[in-house]
Parts: C-alpha cells; structure tokens; sequence
C-alpha cells in the first residue's frame, strides 16, 4: 500500500508551468484551479489504485491520463512517486524520464 506521495523536481516544474501557461492564455486562474482538482483526484485514485496506470516501455514506470496530460509515476517502497506531467499534444520524442 502506497503510504507517501514525492513529487521529483521536474513534475513540479511541469505542473507549475501547466498553471502558468492556462493562467496567462485565459487571463484567470479558473482552468488552472480546475486542472489542478482533475491532477489531485488522479493521484488519489492511483493511490488507491496503483496498477491502474497504463504501463510504459520502462516497466516500472505507468502513466494516467488526465486530459491532455500524461502523468508518468512509479511506485517503490511504499512511495508514489510522481516523475513528470506530460502535455500528450507534445512531440513524444522530447520526453525524457
């Protein structure tokens, strides 16, 4: 059972960009407050669900989709660890892990 969420520095990143970005191009933090919600009820469920992830070429890293988003995690020792928010309408080959 998974006991502690850590988020890496670059999903930090990633999530505070996402906000930046839907703050500045509809001039309200309204959508980012929404997409934050959808973010924070994805990892609840992975939470409670871990495997319900779709499984990437790493096999232990999985993805759930959120959106436009991809969260890629992985669990070890009782952690979920959130490793980056991908928007999926970006080229896949700048993604790195």
């Amino acid at each position: 059972m998974v006991k502690e969420i850590v988020w890496s520095a670059k999903a930090q990143q990633d999530r505070k960009d996402i906000f930046e970005y839907w703050n500045h191009r509809n001039k309200s933090k309204l959508y980012s407050i929404k997409l934050n919600i959808l973010f924070e009820a994805s990892i609840k469920i992975i939470l409670k669900y871990p495997e319900i992830g779709r499984p990437t070429s790493n096999k232990t890293i999985r993805l759930k989709t959120v959106k436009d988003y991809f969260i890629f995690y992985e669990i070890s020792n009782e952690k979920l660890f959130i490793l980056t928010i991908w928007d999926s309408r970006q080229n896949p080959k700048k993604l790195k892990l």
